[in-house]
């Protein structure tokens, strides 16, 4: 099986399918979202903003927002995602002190005036994005001057244990590619956002068996929605060739898996860089690596 050479790339119909089955397993498999939930938070704590409007923009079940309408308590905190399902959920958990409103989008076309939002929250919605740069755009068209843009993202090391699992099978488009910080970072330049500065964690995640693994990413709506993937289902000889290509990865027992978590923070909007041209000083690009 051979595929083109086009970047793997989410298709919105079908991420927004996968989320609104994933709804009500979500809460049961995000520990990957629940730590870079708590790593955001934390990076946002050092930061002095005055907010009247916040955005969880990738709201998922809502577990962010409350934590941000207890972080800008005086903000009207609003809770977006692509998923009806998905906010469904976050209705159920709103914070009954804030004011708080849920609302139905595309990251991509935000339903929010020019320059009417002081904080975009974004905590792994990134990855699932068709477009980044549109994303980026559309952050950049909804901040004020001196708004924030704080969010979390997967850097192209992630997963790569499937990844290359699936290679030994065919050539097909199977997982998403990440892309490199540096290159988030120039997207955020390029939209007109400021001041960016990323860095770098990692988290390992073990299993026993791979299912577990699929079953999690399946929970937690991550699995296959790539615009490139194959039409047909995959053959049982082949899902099987996959799993046990996984085994390589299996450590003292173990099957474990490598995240790359990106953090990243820049302030908006900035004079916009021309097209094909990228405005960035490297030395203002924080890296940490653990």
């Amino acid at each position: 099986m051979t595929v083109s050479d086009e970047i793997p790339t989410p298709k919105s119909r079908d991420v927004r399918r996968r989320f609104e089955r994933a709804a009500a397993t979500f809460d049961d498999a995000d520990f990957v979202h629940s730590v870079t939930r708590e790593g955001l938070l934390a990076r946002l704590e050092p930061v002095v903003v005055t907010a009247n409007t916040v955005v969880d923009l990738g709201c998922a079940t809502g577990a962010a927002t409350r934590a941000l309408a207890r972080r800008f308590r005086r903000a009207h905190v609003v809770s977006v995602d692509i998923s009806q399902a998905m906010l469904a959920r976050a209705r159920r958990r709103r914070p009954w002190f804030a004011r708080h409103s849920l609302v139905q989008a595309d990251a991509a076309a935000l339903p929010f005036a020019d320059h009417s939002v002081d904080v975009v929250f974004s905590n792994l919605m990134l990855p699932w994005a068709p477009d980044t740069a549109a994303v980026f755009d559309e952050v950049a068209r909804v901040l004020r001057a001196q708004g924030l843009f704080a969010f979390a993202t997967l850097g192209p090391d992630s997963l790569d244990e499937l990844r290359s699992a699936w290679r030994l099978v065919d050539t097909g488009a199977h997982v998403l590619r990440f892309p490199d910080m540096h290159d988030v970072g120039d997207a955020a330049v390029r939209a007109g956002l400021r001041d960016p500065v990323l860095d770098v964690d990692r988290l390992s995640v073990s299993y026993e068996e791979p299912r577990q693994l699929l079953r999690d990413l399946t929970a937690s709506g991550a699995r296959n929605s790539l615009r490139q993937r194959a039409s047909s289902f995959v053959a049982p000889s082949r899902f099987r060739q996959m799993l046990a290509g996984l085994e390589s990865s299996r450590r003292e027992g173990l099957l474990v898996f490598e995240l790359e978590l990106v953090y990243g923070h820049c302030w908006g909007p900035g004079q916009r860089a021309a097209p094909g041209e990228v405005r960035v000083d490297a030395n203002r690009i924080g890296k940490r690596r653990t």
